[in-house]
């Protein structure tokens, strides 16, 4: 069973790692990042079965995960690093010249815990969708799960992934949508709105679920749990997971203005302020 209170004090740990290296650098996505600390933690700490060693790309008998919106790449770092995939001290090499922790995750660097390089907006389901496919030929009964922000789900790949998924019946996967409404340039429905989704994703041929507080980690597990035993029905699982973007500090909540952009010393003083220190220990 897992541990909720030191998965809680993990998650203010989480957010933590996260301002410090988008700050660091003046460079990265804190937005989208703290609005799914919940999310990873839940998924690495409760969910997955996984192994950070040795970490093998192929990943046989183990759950894998896939990270299609790859620009919150912070918060995923620290969570493979604070679940042993690679030294926390490395953090500190966020986005910097040579590190393996670039901007939007890739393989070239050899970074434990990265099976493709993502970030290009659209890509991650099918890639998912394809890792799925070849369990079920490989004969292994293991899960495959992705992670996906809703404003992609204005990319055309993403539909037509939906309906392959659909179709041929992956019912070994389960995808999460990161619902938070809003996207780099404002809120979805002022871009291109994704109008009623639970209705559409069903009529995609998909078993949906809601999750209507992405930000409570003890809900976000059980939804993730639950969605394991609704996979191996013939039909691929989707999550729509609503969270609040920049959640945990309060003048970055619930907008999209902090998408992209890094808190300069002041405001980085006033975000780590709310946050408490733990016994993890900042990198």
């Amino acid at each position: 069973m897992a541990d909720i209170s030191k998965l809680t004090e993990l998650c203010a740990q989480v957010r933590r790692d996260i301002l410090r290296m988008v700050h660091a650098v003046q460079s990265g996505h804190p937005g989208a990042s703290l609005g799914c600390t919940e999310f990873f933690v839940a998924l690495y700490g409760a969910v997955l079965k996984h192994s950070p060693k040795p970490f093998r790309m192929e990943g046989k008998n183990q759950d894998l995960f896939f990270l299609s919106n790859g620009h919150i790449s912070p918060v995923w770092y620290s969570v493979l690093s604070r679940s042993g995939y690679f030294p926390v001290p490395e953090l500190a090499t966020f986005r910097k010249i040579n590190s393996r922790l670039q901007g939007h995750p890739a393989t070239h660097e050899g970074l434990p815990g990265i099976r493709v390089a993502s970030g290009s907006l659209g890509q991650g389901m099918s890639v998912a969708i394809g890792a799925a496919l070849a369990k079920r030929l490989n004969g292994d009964k293991r899960w495959v799960f992705c992670l996906t922000g809703d404003g992609e789900l204005q990319e055309g790949q993403c539909w037509e992934a939906m309906l392959f998924a659909a179709h041929h019946k992956v019912d070994n996967l389960v995808v999460t949508v990161d619902w938070n409404g809003q996207q780099i340039d404002g809120a979805n429905d002022d871009v291109i709105s994704l109008g009623n989704l639970p209705a559409k994703w069903k009529a995609f041929g998909w078993d949906v679920l809601i999750l209507e507080e992405g930000n409570n980690l003890e809900k976000v597990i059980a939804m993730l749990r639950r969605a394991k035993r609704r996979t191996g029905k013939g039909k691929p699982v989707v999550i729509l997971m609503k969270t609040e973007m920049g959640y945990g500090v309060d003048f970055m909540q619930g907008t999209h203005d902090w998408h992209g952009k890094a808190p300069n010393d002041e405001q980085f003083a006033r975000a780590m302020a709310q946050l408490p220190e733990t016994s993890l220990g900042d990198y």
